[in-house]
């Protein structure tokens, strides 16, 4: 038996007016999914536990069949994970978002946040400005890597305190003030994100990049510490030899905390743009090389929420459909071997509100030896209409696997 986790990174979402009252999910193109749901176990699913925030890492541990609230320890460190670093037990990871803020403003904490992405600025442009950030701010206990496009690490050996950071994407087109760290604790992370304005805003990166008519990244944003994670082996618990194919560092970190293979895809880069069929065709490798359980997470559909860009949305999960489903059901249906598929969004990512929010979301599970009476089209609505719904997201897998 062969299992495909297809995660739709955001894709849930609401209804939107402009649609004629439908969610992108029920506006797409999407015969594959479709065709699937009308043979599968249909419903609804909330992976991100009560009281938790509707974070990536929390989502997909749970995917995976991880309890977030005992394994999950921010997005940081398992992005450190992916990216090869070392983390001791003292150490604590931050994410070092790369954004624009706007410029008008003299003083820093006047100043608004307009894009948590920087235009979703280049790993080559990125890198040269955290290499800056590393150039004036490592120290022996401090020190930043460059990871892809906005996304980056810094690891605080000892970090001086703790401090509950507010998350860039949830506060596009607000003044920054009210959500900056504050008081003794948040002093040192403070003074790190005021500063680093002073060295990106005019950094030759940044000058080329306004000459093109692109946003600078004009400022670093702390968010998410974590220590050092452990996930339990996949193996052991499942028996099933696994992969994972993404192009965010979470999703790697994550796969490799939990003893999965990790395969990186060219021209992958977490949006719109990123190279569908790449993931399929390495999917397919991955099954031929005798892995058992695929999971291929596709970051597009969140962006696309975040930047409020509905036909993107749209428009990425057709290419999902298209480019990814439909090989590698193709493909799995060529083995002659009996398989599963589950595709599922982690949470949603309204483009009303440019960020997460914690309402269940839709999922099927095809088999190829039981086929089940599912619904028309896969979408929130119908899902939710079969009135199967699981509170904690770590069972699901087990429906998948074991029933």
């Amino acid at each position: 038996m062969k299992y495909l986790v297809l995660l739709c990174d955001g894709m849930a979402d609401y209804k939107i007016e402009e649609l004629g009252n439908k969610t992108p999910m029920a506006a797409a193109n999407k015969p594959m999914m479709d065709e699937l749901a009308k043979k599968s176990l249909c419903g609804t699913v909330s992976n991100v536990p009560e009281g938790m925030v509707p974070e990536s890492d929390t989502a997909n541990i749970a995917v995976l069949s991880y309890d977030p609230k005992i394994y999950s320890k921010g997005r940081s460190p398992l992005e450190a994970v992916s990216m090869g670093l070392t983390m001791r037990p003292e150490d604590t990871a931050y994410r070092c978002n790369v954004v624009t803020l706007s410029e008008e403003e003299e003083n820093y904490d006047d100043k608004i946040m307009l894009d948590h992405s920087a235009d979703e600025i280049t790993t080559a442009e990125a890198s040269e400005l955290i290499k800056a950030m590393e150039e004036h701010f490592g120290t022996d206990f401090r020190h930043f890597y460059t990871g892809v496009s906005y996304r980056h690490c810094m690891i605080w050996n000892n970090t001086p305190s703790e401090y509950n950071f507010m998350r860039p994407h949830d506060i596009l087109g607000q003044n920054i003030k009210d959500h900056l760290p504050t008081g003794e604790a948040g002093k040192p992370f403070y003074e790190l994100m005021r500063e680093s304005y002073d060295i990106l805003n005019h950094h030759p990166i940044n000058e080329a990049r306004r000459a093109r008519g692109l946003r600078p990244a004009n400022s670093i944003w702390l968010w998410s510490p974590g220590k050092k994670p452990a996930l339990p082996n996949f193996y052991e618990k499942w028996g099933l030899r696994g992969a994972v194919i993404s192009a965010v560092d979470l999703i790697k970190g994550i796969g490799l905390c939990a003893g999965l293979q990790s395969i990186d895809v060219e021209g992958a880069t977490g949006n719109v743009h990123t190279n569908f069929s790449g993931k399929a065709d390495a999917a397919i490798e991955a099954f031929e090389n005798e892995k058992d359980f695929v999971y291929i997470h596709v970051e597009a559909p969140d962006e696309c929420g975040h930047r409020a860009e509905l036909e993107n949305k749209i428009l990425s999960v057709e290419k999902i459909d298209e480019l990814i489903l439909r090989p590698v059901y193709d493909y799995l249906v060529s083995t002659g071997e009996d398989f599963k598929i589950m595709v599922l969004p982690d949470h949603p990512t309204p483009l009303c509100m440019r960020t997460h929010s914690m309402d269940p979301v839709p999922f099927i599970i095809y088999s190829s030896k039981k086929e089940q009476d599912g619904v028309d089209c896969f979408t929130e609505e119908s899902c939710e209409a079969k009135g199967f719904y699981l509170e904690h997201g770590y069972d699901l897998l087990s429906y998948m696997i074991e029933k």
